[in-house]
């Protein structure tokens, strides 16, 4: 499955949880997440999807635990089985 498959599955379930999967693009800030998921409740999770055998940069990773350091929810989401993990942790919250 590529990641805009990957990224449009998260997108619809996330709608059907009542929250929306925003793309992230932040100019000048090359290597953010690609969703930030906004959910009911005041939940925010960034989001970086990659498919089973992508590989994060180094600096996705330095954004992800530059966000994680702030006290957030920043993870990365590998391929259909993480997209479906991340979607029953949030359903079971």
């Amino acid at each position: 499955m590529t990641e805009k498959n990957l990224e449009s599955k998260l997108r619809t379930e996330i709608k059907n949880f009542g929250g929306v999967a925003y793309k992230f693009l932040s100019p000048g800030n090359s290597g953010v997440p690609d969703r930030i998921i906004l959910l009911p409740g005041g939940k925010i999770i960034f989001a970086e999807l990659k498919t089973d055998e992508g590989k994060l940069s180094r600096l996705q990773e330095l954004q992800l635990n530059r966000i994680k350091n702030l006290g957030f929810d920043a993870r990365v989401v590998r391929g259909l089985t993480g997209v479906e993990e991340l979607l029953d942790e949030i359903r079971t919250a």
